[in-house]
């Protein structure tokens, strides 16, 4: 055997345990979670198979419901802001300001805080008798109010801005990366044909960054997708549930209400939606046709 195949074999050989607790661990939970959604299981996993009904259920649920309409909110609302906020973050650093690297620091510095700090922190923030609201007011607005997270239509824009505070700072250096990435020798031609800055970013950098793009879409919808520690740090899923979001509601039914049938039959939902998120991302990053041709 060639030292080179047998310094690959070494190496699979090397990655069997670790390939084996992806399956058990992982697989085979998954699977697992999706099987005991077909069941009545309440305290206690049963096998007894009910089909879709459990699915019936939680679809007839308002209060899933509601949840997945927050998700969906909370995520266009976290995704826009992110991107744009990121990227002009990213195009201003990339200046070679004076103090760059102190300024790169504090716009990253939240992302390394822990969703539950953020949320306390936003929480006392936005109290109206403690934060913004009741600061304003002692200046001499008294009529000013600022009161989103006690309010049931606008609780979910509190989150929304607690998340964009703690995620930006990871667009922004992805966004930083691949401007660093793109060739000088652009920028001087721009200049010399006198071609606006903006239309620059715009109409060339941009579409540039495309893969940087997809990159943070999809690392913020998976996080998306699982929050959960930083929405009962904020609002607790309140006033009432007006803040709701679907990990919390599977929490919720499987430790609160000991359903876990209906459960996992969230989870089984949210499984789905992960699938659509990251499958489309993993066919571009490592399965077109251009990308296989050019790894052979």
């Amino acid at each position: 055997m060639k030292p080179r195949r047998r310094k690959n074999v070494a190496s699979y050989v090397a990655l069997i345990p670790a390939f084996i607790i992806v399956v058990f661990a992982y697989l085979g939970t998954m699977l697992w979670t999706v099987q005991i959604s077909f069941t009545d299981s309440r305290l206690l996993p049963s096998m007894n198979f009910i089909g879709i009904r459990q699915y019936e259920r939680l679809f007839a649920t308002p209060r899933w419901i509601i949840s997945l309409e927050n998700m969906v909110i909370f995520g266009v609302g976290l995704i826009f802001v992110c991107l744009i906020l990121g990227f002009l973050m990213a195009a201003a650093l990339d200046q070679k300001i004076r103090f760059e690297n102190t300024f790169r620091t504090i716009f990253l510095y939240p992302y390394a805080m822990s969703f539950i700090v953020t949320g306390l922190a936003w929480q006392w923030i936005l109290n109206p008798t403690l934060g913004v609201q009741q600061y304003v007011r002692n200046l001499g607005w008294t009529d000013f109010r600022f009161d989103w997270i006690i309010q049931n239509d606008k609780a979910i824009y509190v989150v929304i801005i607690a998340g964009v505070w703690q995620a930006s700072g990871l667009v922004m250096a992805l966004m930083l990366a691949g401007l660093r990435g793109i060739d000088q020798e652009l920028w001087k031609a721009s200049r010399v044909d006198g071609i606006p800055a903006w239309r620059v970013y715009l109409n060339i950098v941009v579409p540039m960054l495309r893969p940087t793009i997809i990159t943070s879409v999809v690392l913020l919808s998976l996080a998306v997708v699982r929050v959960y520690d930083l929405v009962i740090a904020l609002t607790g899923g309140g006033p009432g549930i007006a803040s709701e979001v679907p990990a919390k509601f599977i929490l919720d039914y499987l430790f609160g209400r000991s359903n876990i049938g209906l459960a996992t039959a969230a989870s089984s939902v949210l499984l789905v939606i992960v699938l659509v998120i990251i499958t489309p991302w993993l066919y571009y990053e490592y399965f077109r046709p251009e990308r296989a041709k050019g790894a052979k």
